[in-house]
């Protein structure tokens, strides 16, 4: 086995140290999200709110050109959070669970 050279060490030490920086911020990063979604299921059950691909099917037409990133949702205010890309900016569109209504947009 060859050794490895002094730049190619040190690349792969940054490497290294970059993965577990990554790893700790994306380990609690899951929790939360798997909270959400599971609000939102208990929500959809109860009747509370609409369902998610219903969500989805009224407000994702009504962002051309956009690509759809995914979505939170606030258990407490029965908020989903759909987000967006479109030409480098995030937009965050704010639906209310109950109705399907757009309540708010941001970038």
């Amino acid at each position: 086995m060859a050794a490895m050279s002094p730049r190619m060490a040190m690349i792969v030490r940054f490497l290294g140290l970059g993965l577990l920086a990554v790893s700790g911020s994306v380990q609690a990063l899951p929790d939360q999200v798997l909270r959400d979604h599971q609000a939102a299921r208990a929500a959809r059950a109860e009747g509370r709110i609409l369902p998610l691909r219903e969500i989805e099917r009224r407000v994702v037409p009504q962002m051309r050109g956009a690509q759809y990133l995914g979505f939170d949702y606030d258990p407490d205010r029965g908020i989903y959070t759909l987000k967006f890309l479109r030409d480098g900016a995030v937009i965050w569109v704010d639906v209310d669970g109950r109705t399907g209504q757009i309540t708010g947009r941001s970038r």
